[in-house]
């Protein structure tokens, strides 16, 4: 028996590889009729960024400066969200309503791509590579770690050729 796909778990770090991935996310929901799960997590701050904003930021600030980095990045997101259905035909702009969840989730990145996908039933989760300069091509660490733990498929999408 072939696989079927019913849910699709996207995770964008808002990279050129993550936008390109998206393509792939779009087209597999067209062709399946998958529904489209979008995730975007925005680390943690480790304990010495966190010691650091004390001594910098009072306890307000720091609050207000915490919260804002999610704010920030689902605004980001849904910009670009925005931008590339809009780029589209209108006919595959129809495919939009295919995105059952879109989510900003503050936490440590891979444990939360693979606790969604567990949450929701995804049966691949798809992702763009993460490149560090010309001499780093390698897949970032979060993938890594997910390619490593998952027990579904994980499509990793590299950036287009232009933008490498």
């Amino acid at each position: 028996m072939l696989p079927k796909f019913n849910n699709i778990l996207y995770c964008t770090d808002f990279s050129e590889s993550s936008i390109n991935a998206f393509k792939y996310v779009v087209y597999l929901a067209k062709t399946t009729g998958a529904d489209i799960h979008v995730l975007h997590v925005v680390e943690k701050l480790s304990t010495d960024a966190k010691i650091t904003l004390r001594y910098i930021t009072n306890s307000d600030t720091r609050h207000k400066l915490l919260k804002e980095r999610v704010k920030s990045a689902t605004e980001i997101l849904q910009e670009r969200q925005d931008n590339f259905w809009n780029s589209l035909s209108v006919e595959d702009q129809a495919l939009r309503v295919q995105i059952k969840s879109s989510q900003v989730i503050e936490a440590y990145p891979a444990e939360t791509i693979l606790s969604v996908s567990k949450e929701i039933n995804t049966d691949v989760i798809i992702m763009g590579t993460h490149q560090r300069g010309v001499i780093h091509t390698f897949l970032g660490s979060i993938t890594k770690s997910v390619l490593r733990s998952s027990l579904i498929p994980v499509l990793v999408v590299p950036a287009p050729k232009e933008k490498r």
